[in-house]
């Protein structure tokens, strides 16, 4: 009996926004029928055929799905961020308008302590006053040091108010970035929950459809492919490792936003197989393909991430002689697979 995967991951795709108010948004279009790179053997049944058009729609829902939901992260990191630069920025303004009271009573203490008698004291107002040479420069460094520190609490106090107002302007900016961050995680809860259903939706046709397949359709669902060309060498260690850990998984299940180690589906399987190699790489399929160098085909190397779409809805990892290894769609299992002709470009992880 095949399992409902997608219920189990789905469910709680809302939980980490609760704080967050929903706003109305239109749902996604409903997936248009697109070619897929993993075409079902040649004499297939009919049934095999449809069953691999409805996976392949399956997998770019799943995918449209699954970076939906990595925005949302993304959204409610910046919006926890912004929150925490607002706190810090009113906490410094707090600071800063306390720092200009002090101030600018020492200001207003040392200018009225440069009067006496209400005539402003100098070095000439010192000298006639004095008795003596020695009574001149005491009351000559007196006022040196007054008007040092009178000076020192001018700039300390224009430090402050300079402060204040760069404290005001970081707390308008934060809040203006929390309040985006939060609209734009609203809309794409709304996005996620329509995502949801339309995928359940496909799942649903994906498991009336596999009802009808035969022992022989079911056989060739569970073919690893072609023959791995010859010993794979990456041009690195770490490309290597990713390699390695890629064809470990050959005849494991593809399952919708599964990551590994046992079941995957094919963004699931290169972050998995590069992690394996100490590297992090984003989750999906589209985000993927804007991570690393662009590589063009004619430099493709064992390693290498292969794509599908644009935005990606697939992704494989290259191992030479014109194959990729890949978790195909539901149905099937992680195999050696030749490069398709919805093939849109690669990326070179390391």
């Amino acid at each position: 009996m095949r399992s409902h995967p997608v219920k189990r991951v789905v469910s709680g795709a809302l939980a980490a926004c609760a704080v967050i108010t929903v706003v109305s948004a239109g749902a996604p279009a409903t997936a248009a029928p697109s070619p897929h790179p993993q075409n079902p053997p040649s004499g297939s049944s009919e049934a095999l055929v449809k069953y691999r058009e409805l996976a392949g729609q399956a997998e770019k829902l799943n995918e449209e799905y699954l970076t939906a939901k990595e925005n949302l992260t993304a959204k409610q990191g910046e919006y926890d961020k912004a929150t925490q630069d607002l706190e810090a920025a009113k906490q410094a303004g707090v600071k800063a308008s306390g720092d200009e009271q002090v101030f600018r009573v020492d200001v207003d203490r040392l200018a009225g302590a440069s009067f006496t008698s209400g005539a402003q004291l100098g070095k000439l107002s010192a000298l006639l006053s004095g008795t003596s040479a020695q009574d001149f420069l005491e009351r000559s460094s007196a006022l040196d040091l007054l008007a040092a520190k009178k000076n020192e609490a001018l700039s300390k106090l224009t430090g402050a108010v300079q402060q204040f107002t760069a404290a005001q302007q970081q707390a308008t900016d934060a809040q203006a970035r929390a309040q985006a961050a939060k609209e734009a995680a609203a809309k794409l809860v709304t996005d996620i929950e329509a995502r949801k259903k339309a995928l359940e939706d496909q799942i649903k046709q994906l498991d009336a459809a596999d009802r009808q397949l035969s022992a022989a359709d079911r056989a060739a669902q569970r073919d690893p492919g072609g023959e791995v060309p010859g010993s794979v060498k990456a041009p690195g260690p770490a490309a290597q490792a990713a390699v390695n850990a890629a064809l470990s998984r050959i005849g494991k299940p593809y399952r919708l936003s599964a990551t590994g180690p046992n079941e995957f589906d094919c963004s699931g399987l290169t972050s998995w197989s590069y992690r394996q190699a100490g590297i992090g790489i984003p989750r999906t399929a589209s985000q993927q393909q804007g991570f690393g160098a662009s590589i063009s085909r004619d430099q493709l190397q064992p390693g290498d991430l292969v794509f599908y779409g644009s935005p990606a809805y697939h992704v494989g990892m290259y191992i030479g002689a014109g194959k990729m290894v890949h978790a195909p769609q539901p149905g099937e299992v992680v195999k050696v697979s030749p490069l398709q002709s919805q093939y849109s470009g690669a990326r070179r992880v390391s």
